[in-house]
């Protein structure tokens, strides 16, 4: 049993595979993948694909590797899938940055379908509103934190050409080539996939040299690693 989301829910091919197998009455879930757009709409597939005599599903989250807000959506999917068929449902081994959402968004991460976290002291009967403002701002930092993990996945091939470019033109490893493009940056006060898109962009052929200051910034920085 396999779901997949298509690429019209999600922008690019299979960005979340769901595999399953049913034994007796349990059904083991493992879903691969993003917690993305579109990610509710697979988990409601594979849901209703399950057997009638189900009476327990547990999901395996170790090989989710990237969730945003849609996470959320996933999991009140599960949750309402649930209520419905009064079902015992796990979702637990979650892992590195999906986990950090879960904590951010303050729910269990042991489990997220058994409530909050426990680590964190329960508010004294507060006002609807307030509740309301509280998951608001939780909510907010989220996808702050979201952006900023998509800002950087983007700006790693560049980097990394970048790091190619130093390791060839200046006979350094790829370690120092990294020390030298975050030292350019801090000496300049240039972010880091600036100052690798100027020196990928000098490399090519009639290629516009760095900025003054962003030369003088990776000549120092050079000379320093080769003294260091």
């Amino acid at each position: 049993m396999t779901s997949a989301a298509s690429p019209h829910l999600t922008g690019g091919l299979n960005t979340l595979v769901i595999r399953g197998r049913v034994d007796a009455d349990r059904a083991e879930l493992t879903p691969r993948g993003e917690l993305v757009h579109g990610c509710g709409d697979v988990l409601a597939r594979t849901l209703a694909e399950l057997p009638a005599g189900v009476t327990r599903v547990d999901l395996d989250m170790a090989d989710v590797h990237f969730m945003d807000t849609a996470g959320l959506q996933f999991l009140d999917v599960l949750g309402d899938f649930r209520r419905r068929r009064s079902l015992t449902v796990t979702v637990t081994n979650w892992n590195g940055q999906p986990r950090r959402i879960l904590e951010l968004a303050g729910l269990n991460t042991a489990d997220p379908l058994t409530g909050p976290d426990p680590t964190e002291p329960a508010p004294a009967a507060p006002a609807a509103s307030a509740v309301a403002l509280e998951r608001a701002e939780r909510l907010h930092v989220l996808q702050e934190e979201v952006d900023q993990l998509r800002q950087a996945i983007a700006s790693r091939p560049v980097i990394d050409q970048a790091r190619g470019i130093l390791m060839a033109t200046h006979g350094c490893s790829s370690d120092q080539a990294w020390h030298i493009l975050r030292e350019t940056s801090q000496l300049s006060n240039t972010k880091l996939r600036d100052v690798a898109a100027a020196v990928t962009a000098s490399a090519e052929a009639d290629g516009p040299p760095p900025p003054a200051a962003l030369r003088t910034a990776l000549q120092t920085a050079v000379a320093r690693r080769r003294r260091g």
